[in-house]
C-alpha cells in the first residue's frame, strides 16, 4: 500500500536536505517540536495543513510545489505496483450463469451473464 504520508515526509526531508538545514533549525522556524517533525519525515505522523504550511514557510518553499513533488511521487509509485501485477491479474470478471425463464416454458435455460468484476489493487 502507498503511504501518502510517507511520500509526503519523504519530500519535505529532501528539501530540508538541499537547504543544508538541521531538524532543529526547521522545527524551531515553523515552531513545531523536533520530534514531531522528524516523524512527518519519516511518514510516522499525518502533518495537518497547517502543519504542512508552517513547515513550507520555514523551509521558504511553496506548499503547492511540495505536493506537485508528492504527486509525482505518488504517479510513479502507483506504475511500479502496477507494473508487478500481471495484465490478467487486473480486470477478471466473474461469469456466473443465470437462469431464464419463459412464462411457458418449465425446464428453463441458463446463459452466462457477468455479475461482477473484480478489480486487484497492490
Amino acid at each position: 500500500m502507498i503511504l501518502l504520508r510517507r511520500l509526503l515526509g519523504d519530500v519535505l526531508r529532501r528539501q530540508r536536505q538541499r537547504q543544508g538545514r538541521t531538524l532543529r533549525e526547521v522545527s524551531a522556524a515553523a515552531r513545531v517540536s523536533l520530534g514531531y517533525l522528524s516523524e512527518v519525515e519519516r511518514g510516522q505522523k499525518e502533518a495537518s495543513s497547517e502543519l504542512l504550511s508552517a513547515i513550507c514557510d520555514a523551509l521558504d518553499v511553496r506548499m503547492s510545489e511540495v505536493m506537485r513533488e508528492v504527486s509525482d511521487e505518488l504517479s510513479l509509485a502507483e506504475l511500479a505496483a502496477m507494473a508487478t501485477l500481471s495484465e490478467g491479474d487486473l480486470l477478471r470478471p466473474v461469469l456466473e450463469p443465470v437462469p431464464l425463464q419463459s412464462p411457458g416454458d418449465r425446464a428453463g435455460s441458463t446463459v452466462p451473464k457477468a455479475a461482477a468484476m473484480d478489480v486487484v489493487a497492490a
